[in-house]
């Protein structure tokens, strides 16, 4: 099977006053196309610095990064803007929308800025992911007239709108009810099934943890353990 993350003896530090942080200590690890892991460990541990490898938000201070088979430090920032918007989609803590565009808005621009679908393409999909989501009814509404939970709901949707090869989610339900929690689960193993998506989870969660098929637990800035998990059949 094809390794669509590689990360090959990745260290990353940052210099803070007279100190620096070791943020990530030689991680090398290599996550398959059409995997669903999950990154777990307590904070500080490393768990957002290396997704933010992963999604070329940072670059190591040494080591590689493979993306599809390309190292990322060796491509141009054209390219790396590329790379962001055709492959990868990101779900962050602090949601990153745009305050003067409405939930439909928001959701749409990943498709307008990747070109290539009609108008009415490019709504069929944000209306349906929305209404995936829960969210049909916010559609004409902008981000300060949502709650926390809602707003994660529409970067969830944002984050998924293009098919994106790799979905990489920090703390994807940490805002949302147990219920909507659930409904959000149940959509990224649709996408994962149906798409062959790739999702990396940094998460305590233990509701995205149960439907994981590796759990890669991080210690220090370091690989702790890597574990496949056999799902029971009777999981939704």
């Amino acid at each position: 099977m094809q390794h669509i993350v590689q990360i090959d003896g990745v260290y990353k530090d940052y210099p803070l006053g007279k100190v620096t942080v070791h943020a990530l200590r030689g991680v090398s690890l290599e996550i398959d196309a059409g995997d669903f892991v999950t990154i777990a460990g307590p904070s500080g541990s490393g768990k957002t610095t290396l997704l933010n490898q992963i999604g070329c938000v940072d670059v190591p201070t040494a080591g590689r990064v493979l993306i599809d088979g390309r190292c990322t430090s060796e491509l141009s920032e054209k390219e790396l803007t590329s790379l962001r918007l055709d492959k990868l989609g990101f779900i962050f803590q602090t949601f990153n929308l745009v305050a003067v565009l409405d939930v439909m808005q928001n959701v749409e621009l990943p498709l307008l800025l990747q070109g290539g679908l009609s108008k009415d393409e490019r709504r069929t999909r944000v209306t349906q992911l929305l209404d995936a989501v829960g969210l049909a009814e916010q559609v004409s509404q902008r981000p300060n007239e949502l709650s926390g939970g809602q707003r994660q709901r529409v970067a969830i949707a944002r984050a998924l709108v293009t098919r994106p090869s790799i979905v990489l989610a920090d703390e994807p339900t940490a805002n949302l009810d147990s219920e909507t929690g659930d409904r959000i689960i149940d959509l990224m193993k649709t996408m994962n099934k149906d798409f062959g998506t790739t999702f990396i989870f940094s998460t305590h969660d233990h509701r995205v943890m149960a439907h994981a098929r590796r759990i890669i637990k991080m210690v220090d800035g370091q690989l702790a353990s890597d574990e496949r998990v056999q799902i029971e059949s009777s999981l939704p």
